[in-house]
């Protein structure tokens, strides 16, 4: 029986092993914020991601201040501008920002910039970024906030 059982174990074990290498981890493509000329990376959020026959999802259960406390808060001046950079070229980009007061906006992007608010405070700012090429379909979200003064 002991004899049995181990041969069970030992065919579970190389089975599973040749499932998974290491050449098929996943890694979510890093998204960061562009300040003169210094790159932060944003914290990433929830995502979705398919590719081919793979599929993978984290669904964050911490909130959004919680996520932008894991981000060294930037600061900047009013009205400056800030570049997005995420990899492996998003199908599109939106940004939401959230202000001290509860209250949350929709900002442009444009050239994968956006510009900052003119009046001195705290902001939360949400990207999230979606895919949709071919076999690739993701959607990730990254936070990071900043500070105007």
């Amino acid at each position: 029986m002991k004899k049995i059982f181990f041969l069970v174990l030992m065919l579970v074990t190389v089975a599973g092993c040749n499932l998974i290498s290491s050449s098929d981890s996943f890694e979510q493509p890093q998204g960061k914020v562009i300040v003169d000329n210094k790159d932060y990376t944003m914290t990433i959020g929830s995502f979705k991601w398919k590719e081919d026959d793979f599929e993978a999802r984290k669904i964050s259960s911490s909130d959004i201040k919680s996520l932008a406390n894991e981000f060294e808060t930037l600061d900047v001046k009013e009205g400056e501008k800030l570049k997005i950079q995420i990899e492996q070229n998003p199908s599109s980009i939106t940004v939401n920002q959230k202000n001290e007061d509860g209250t949350s906006k929709s900002v442009g992007i444009q050239d994968n910039q956006i510009i900052l608010p003119s009046e001195k405070g705290y902001y939360i700012y949400e990207i999230t970024a979606k895919w949709n090429k071919g076999e690739i379909k993701g959607r990730l979200n990254y936070i990071f906030d900043v500070k105007i003064n």
